[in-house]
């Protein structure tokens, strides 16, 4: 446990920030190193939010990523002009697809090089059509992550401006105007190609691939368009190495942060906003010139007292492991410490996607789960003790797909214990021995592995309905709703700095900066 902080040393600020998670810390170390005087409210006993590493088994030296665990989206930007002291790794693997074809295990490995990336295709799918059509449909993912992604650190451009900046009508069709259905469909023969290239559309996102409302879309876009490449990469550390990192930063510019304190009201005229906070034993007012809600519009709408907005839902399941050893798998062709070392799809066939999809919106758990596995400790084993390295224990990280808060409602522990079994079944169809076997013990003697559902997440961290995004992600471009920045309230003087703002969603810090920006162009106005 965490001792609060002590009281705020001020009783104004020029910016109080509500929430310590890795965007409000963004937000305070930008505008602390541009001379504002900065409060940042955390309830919990320490800052980072979601982006955390913790040590979830007792007695057992491994540090993992409990929530978040990969990073993409976070601007180069950020890190040098913060001159955080944090790194990632690219994974040498990215993806490894088990199947069975003729009854014989197989699967699908992209990465190690583009000859064996086309080696695999050619041998799942006798010939090299699908590789030739993978490449061309992601090099015009490429082509569009190169020019949408250098948009997202400054003001909104308007749809026009960026469908002019993307330049292609094909590319701005198959991802802004049609379900992204139809361009994987008409790309991909191969049910089970298609739905490696799908599963990027459904990260937290409970959505058909045909689903009109373009949902799938929006999370597809985000998905591939990271540091103008679309990697996902490993933080060095895990994901608590960033937010110590932008800790320390905001700290060391002149930013005081204050844990175990959390806000419970805003009020403001428009020009000047006044907070209200409280600890375990007293509450308490600060004010300030700007308010920055590093938290979902939810608990925005909560804080000024006004109406909540429609209720969000989360659609994951999150499982940590630590293994004593990586499992063997059926397929022999493959090293499982690469076949681990990327994203291991698990039941992610395209038709599988659409079924698992289509029991969960009618009310039932999908009887085979999708998911997606990868081990964190393989590209960066600094979060094991040097004991449980040495010996080769490993960690894994499994995140579910097609699960929606609404299964949990009724009974979350019954339902999140029975979808873990099946999960981990579908797993085990692909590997030579129980995954249960290669599961390390804790100083209990309890399995090193647990499972935190939609319902789970709203508990631990107040995600709306276990949203990972807090509410559906939008298009990177400015409408009649979301003002110059995207981060902008009805209330000049409070703005939303957390993922539910325009361009949030995932480790990125990109609603933090812009907010900071917001708030220092406004006074230079």
């Amino acid at each position: 446990m965490h001792a609060p902080s002590p009281a705020p040393a001020h009783d104004a600020y020029d910016a109080v920030i509500v929430g310590g998670g890795h965007n409000g810390l963004v937000a305070a170390a930008y505008l602390a190193r541009a001379g504002r005087s900065v409060l940042v409210l955390e309830r919990l006993g320490h800052t980072g939010g979601a982006a955390v590493s913790t040590r979830p088994f007792a007695g057992v030296d491994a540090r993992l990523s409990r929530y978040s665990y990969l990073v993409s989206l976070l601007p180069q930007k950020i890190v040098h002009e913060l001159g955080l002291d944090f790194a990632v790794r690219e994974r040498t693997i990215s993806s490894y697809t088990p199947t069975v074809r003729g009854g014989r295990p197989t699967g699908l490995l992209v990465g190690g090089g583009e000859q064996r990336t086309r080696a695999s295709f050619e041998a799942l799918t006798g010939s090299d059509r699908e590789y030739a059509s993978w490449q061309r449909f992601y090099a015009t993912m490429r082509h569009v992550a190169e020019r949408v992604f250098p948009t997202l650190t400054g003001p909104l451009p308007t749809r026009a401006a960026l469908r002019e900046r993307i330049g292609d009508d094909d590319a701005w069709r198959m991802l802004f105007e049609e379900p992204v259905g139809v361009a994987v469909e008409r790309e991909f023969a191969d049910d089970l190609v298609r739905g490696v290239v799908l599963t990027d559309a459904l990260i937290g996102t409970f959505a058909d691939a045909h689903d009109p409302t373009l949902a799938q879309n929006r999370c597809f876009l985000y998905h591939v368009i990271g540091n103008s490449t679309g990697d996902w990469n490993v933080p060095v550390g895990g994901m608590g190495a960033l937010t110590d990192a932008l800790a320390k930063a905001a700290r060391d510019a002149g930013a005081e942060i204050v844990t175990g304190h959390e806000a419970t009201r805003i009020e403001t005229d428009g020009t000047r906003a006044e907070v209200t906070f409280r600890d375990d034993s007293s509450a308490s007012t600060v004010a300030a010139r700007h308010v920055l809600v590093n938290a979902s519009p939810e608990a925005l709408a909560a804080l000024l007292g006004e109406q909540p907005p429609v209720p969000a839902e989360g659609a994951q399941l999150k499982v940590n492991m630590l293994l004593r050893r990586l499992p063997r798998l059926r397929d022999h062709g493959v090293d499982p410490r690469e076949a681990f070392a990327g994203t291991f799809h698990i039941a992610e066939g395209y038709g599988q996607l659409g079924t698992a999809y289509a029991e969960a919106a009618a009310g039932k758990l999908p009887g085979a789960p999708p998911s997606e596995i990868y081990c964190h400790s393989l590209t960066d084993p600094s979060i094991l003790g040097p004991e449980l390295a040495a010996q080769g224990y490993q960690t894994l990280t499994l995140f579910g797909l097609h699960t929606p808060a609404r299964l949990f409602a009724a009974n979350n522990d019954a339902a999140r214990d029975e979808l873990l079994k099946s999960t981990l079944a579908q797993l085990d169809a692909h590997l030579d021995e129980p995954i249960a076997d290669c599961l390390a013990l804790d100083e209990d003697g309890r399995p090193c592995i647990e499972a935190k559902t939609p319902l789970n997440l709203e508990r631990d961290l107040r995600l709306p309905g276990g949203n990972i995004f807090h509410r559906e992600l939008a298009f990177p471009y400015a409408d009649e709703t979301t003002g110059r920045w995207g981060v902008e309230t009805e209330h000049a003087s409070v703005l939303l700095c957390g993922a539910g703002a325009v361009r949030g969603g995932g480790v990125s810090g990109i609603p933090g900066h812009n907010a900071a920006m917001a708030v220092l162009e406004a006074g230079t106005r």
